[in-house]
């Protein structure tokens, strides 16, 4: 189950990579996806270059999170804990201040996996403090 996690955050790397992609050369063959989501389009060309850290941030960060986990190293399960609490208070954010409901879909679905990482560190040794 693990690796399935793992796999959740290669799967987020690799968007966030595609989101770079598509706003590092718009206009391009990909740019008809952004009509999944023409609010991202706006928000991202709105934020400018600070998109582009962001998106390369959150990026990596996963990316990080997938290859811990795929190996089972404790960092790996720390850092997808702290991504998804991230990820969770975002949801929780919008809810509250932006009155954007959609977040109350992400919220339980973050909150199991947390609890889920941490049911499984429970059970590891590698996954406590040396």
């Amino acid at each position: 189950m693990i690796k399935l996690l793992a796999l959740f955050f290669a799967f987020g790397a690799t968007m966030c990579a595609l989101t770079v992609a598509l706003l590092l050369f718009p206009g391009s063959a990909l740019d008809s996806l952004w009509r999944l989501t023409p609010d991202a389009r706006l928000a991202f060309q709105s934020l400018g270059s600070l998109a582009l850290v962001l998106m390369g941030t959150v990026g990596t960060a996963c990316l990080f999170a997938a290859i811990g986990l795929w190996r089972v190293k404790p960092w790996g399960t720390w850092l997808a804990l702290i991504i998804l609490s991230i990820n969770m208070v975002g949801d929780l954010t919008n809810v509250f201040v932006r009155h954007d409901y959609r977040g109350l879909i992400g919220v339980p679905v973050a909150g199991a996996m947390i609890l889920f990482l941490l049911a499984c560190g429970r059970h590891s040794k590698s996954f406590r403090a040396r």
